[in-house]
């Protein structure tokens, strides 16, 4: 130990114990669990951590009466002298002294629970959180008998859990109290996330922009909710498409995109005194070649001209067509997006994406003009195909190359060196 008596026979009960917890644990340093049984290892691993538990309480017991020696040393608290002696992270330690004076004015029980090893300190910061946000109004009797109760539950629930059903625990101990208390807390927790949400676009200047934010939890579902209808459906008979092997992280980033390409601007608020939209601008030289750059309005990157093809298939996407000397030689055109009753006749006709072997539904994909309406292709139906936003990319993608099959299904592959 740091600080071991001269005598052990004049040690304070508390430095004797942990001497002797020091001692035994030297004893057994060198030995390898190796050689243990899967029954003693389970029972060692169990007997780990309630004696962690217990040296936890200890150590938050001992915070709490440490005043006196942060105040010797010239410490702020006795955080930040512990901090310093030991060379931890100093809001770790304001957080256990935190707890310790929660433990120690406030929760006995709470601390009991620890002592005797069944409440983690994961378990315990979780409870004081929970008996801390108790409204006002709850008398002590109510919040001892929701104490009991969270440590009560720590012999089954994980820290996560707790905090769940701590959001609960009045309808438990007290469900007069319930109803009013969950109607206050949650008008207060809606009001703190309006305040607290926010989101943020970084361009990394790569190609990429990181979107960061907090939203409300009402919005962040409706935002789930809307992205699983462009998520990739689980095939029948068991199958899967190359879909199903992308990670589920990324097919919502790709969702997100098709979402956004697929509002429709005529119902969003006017902008600059027409709906909104995004310009894409582009040579025609540069739209008719594979490899060519197109540009989007603003500070945003440039595009590549494929990616412009496939976004002029797009409603709220108006293509600018530039001349040599930059003129505009086509603004959109009247005829480039296909009508409402076009668009459930070709879903009608296709049933769904007519890439080979994909099988997303039709409404679920975006009508593609198989010769392009860069090169003057019609917008009709025998001219249409309905194509998921996977195969979509694909389609436009340079690296790529299809066929048209007799039974109106396409064939995309990469295209060989």
């Amino acid at each position: 130990m740091t600080t071991a008596p001269a005598d052990p026979a004049d040690a304070h009960p508390v430095l004797a114990a942990l001497g002797q917890v020091d001692a035994a644990l030297k004893g057994v340093r060198d030995i390898q669990p190796v050689f243990m049984g899967p029954g003693q290892k389970r029972q060692a691993l169990l007997a780990v951590r309630e004696v962690r538990a217990e040296l936890a309480e200890l150590e938050l017991r001992l915070m709490a009466a440490a005043g006196d020696v942060a105040a010797e040393d010239g410490a702020a608290d006795v955080a930040a002298w512990l901090a310093h002696q030991t060379r931890s992270d100093l809001r770790t330690t304001r957080a256990e002294l935190r707890l310790a004076e929660a433990v120690d004015a406030r929760y006995p029980a709470l601390g009991r629970g620890m002592a005797d090893g069944t409440v983690s300190p994961e378990q315990a910061g979780v409870i004081t959180r929970v008996l801390d946000a108790l409204p006002a109004v709850v008398s002590p009797e109510v919040r001892e008998r929701a104490e009991a109760q969270l440590v009560a539950w720590c012999s089954e629930f994980r820290p996560e859990e707790l905090r769940r059903l701590g959001r609960r625990i009045l309808e438990v101990v007290a469900p007069q109290l319930f109803e009013d208390a969950e109607a206050t807390r949650l008008l207060e927790e809606e009001q703190t996330a309006r305040k607290r949400m926010r989101l943020t676009f970084k361009n990394r200047g790569d190609g990429l922009t990181r979107i960061s934010g907090l939203l409300p939890t009402s919005d962040a579902e409706r935002l789930k909710t809307y992205l699983h209808a462009y998520t990739s459906p689980r095939h029948a008979r068991g199958e899967h498409g190359e879909a199903d092997r992308i990670p589920y992280s990324r097919r919502l980033a790709a969702a997100f995109g098709a979402l956004l390409e697929h509002l429709d601007p005529r119902g969003l608020p006017l902008h600059g005194g027409d709906a909104t939209t995004v310009m894409v601008t582009v040579t025609l030289d540069d739209l008719k070649r594979d490899l060519g750059i197109a540009g989007l309005l603003g500070e945003a990157d440039d595009i590549t001209a494929a990616e412009a093809r496939r976004l002029a298939c797009t409603a709220g996407i108006v293509p600018a067509v530039l001349g040599n000397h930059s003129e505009v030689l086509d603004l959109g055109r009247a005829d480039r997006l296909y009508r409402p009753a076009q668009r459930k006749a070709i879903r009608l006709r296709d049933q769904h994406c007519r890439a080979e072997g994909c099988t997303h539904p039709a409404p679920w994909c975006e009508v593609h003009h198989l010769r392009p309406w860069s090169k003057g292709g019609p917008t009709d139906l025998a001219n249409a195909a309905t194509l998921c936003p996977h195969h979509h990319h694909r389609i436009h993608d340079p690296a790529y190359e299809w066929e048209l099959r007799p039974d109106r299904s396409i064939r995309i592959r990469k295209k060989r060196e």
